[in-house]
This record gives C-alpha cells, sequence and structure tokens, in this order.
C-alpha cells in the first residue's frame, strides 16, 4: 500500500492511508488475529456473518422494489 505525501503534508497523508487501510478490511484482520480463535469458533462467526450479509442484500433488494420503506433520513430546518 502506497500514500503520497503531497507538500510535507504528513497528517493527510496518514488519513489517507487510514482510510485505504479500513476500506482494505485491515484494522478487522489485525483485530481478529491478536487472539487465537478455535475453528470450530471461526465456522460459527462466519456463518453469522454471511447470514448477516445475506440479509443485509435481500433488505436492500427489498427497498430498490419498493416492499419496504427506505432508511429515513433527518431533515432539519432552520
Amino acid at each position: 500500500m502506497q500514500v503520497l505525501v503531497r507538500d510535507n503534508n504528513v497528517d493527510q497523508a496518514l488519513r489517507v492511508l487510514k482510510k485505504k487501510m479500513q476500506r482494505e478490511g485491515l484494522f478487522r484482520e489485525m483485530k481478529e488475529r491478536r487472539a487465537y480463535e478455535k475453528p470450530s469458533e471461526r465456522r460459527v462467526r462466519e456463518k453469522a456473518q454471511a447470514i448477516s450479509r445475506h440479509r443485509k442484500a435481500a433488505r436492500k433488494q427489498m427497498q430498490r422494489e419498493g416492499l419496504i420503506a427506505g432508511s429515513k433520513r433527518v431533515v432539519t430546518t432552520r
């Protein structure tokens, strides 16, 4: 992974790097690898994640088809 530093702006380059790492899932993987996970626990976790992804995809599909209401947006007036 590579990030360019422009005009000696290291803070901005760090923000860009963190955002790239977040998108790639690096932080999640580091958190998972902190401690040993038994194979049975890993299967249970992965199955739960798959179910969650499936439900999210089904919910989005139903929203697109108009079967359920979409996410509510808060409108503020001054």
